[in-house]
């Protein structure tokens, strides 16, 4: 009897144990074509700096989210900048802005971040010819109605190397 039984409950364990069909991970791994993100931030980038070179000033707002922040360098000189950037007097005029990515990385289908160093070009209020250089670390988001890259957080220093 007790033979019997230990079979039985030998029988259910092992029916128990049966191998099953593993279950399926439902969820959804979106590949993500890292050359043509690369290439739309560069295109966002381009688009940013022609801007700026072409003084269409109103049309910098579609490089950056709604809710974009930045910390700007806070050496003497860039301390100047915004304060004159802030409140235009004489000749002051934006000329360009030239940027040099060292490191641009697709984090996700939807961040992204670039460190790299730039130069700004400005023309004082006494029309002298101005260069600034930083380096910056900017985090780009992926705008989810027109699918274009972003300026969503940057920091930058008056430091370069």
């Amino acid at each position: 009897m007790k033979y019997v039984l230990f079979l039985i409950l030998v029988g259910i364990n092992f029916q128990a144990c049966k191998q099953q069909e593993p279950l399926k991970d439902k969820s959804v791994t979106k590949k993500i074509d890292i050359e043509a993100e690369l290439k739309s931030i560069e295109q966002t980038r381009h688009g940013f700096e022609q801007a700026i070179k072409e003084k269409r000033y109103s049309d910098l707002k579609q490089y950056a989210t709604h809710d974009m922040k930045g910390v700007s360098p806070g050496s003497e000189d860039w301390l100047e900048y915004k304060r004159i950037r802030e409140k235009p007097m004489g000749q002051f005029s934006y000329d360009s802005i030239i940027m040099r990515p060292q490191e641009t990385v697709i984090v996700s289908d939807s961040v992204a971040y670039d460190f790299g160093t730039s130069n700004v070009y400005y023309t004082n209020a006494n029309g002298e010819p101005i260069e600034l250089e930083d380096t910056f670390l900017v985090i780009l988001k992926k705008d989810k109605t027109d699918g274009k890259w972003k300026l969503h957080r940057e920091v930058a220093s008056a430091v370069v190397e």
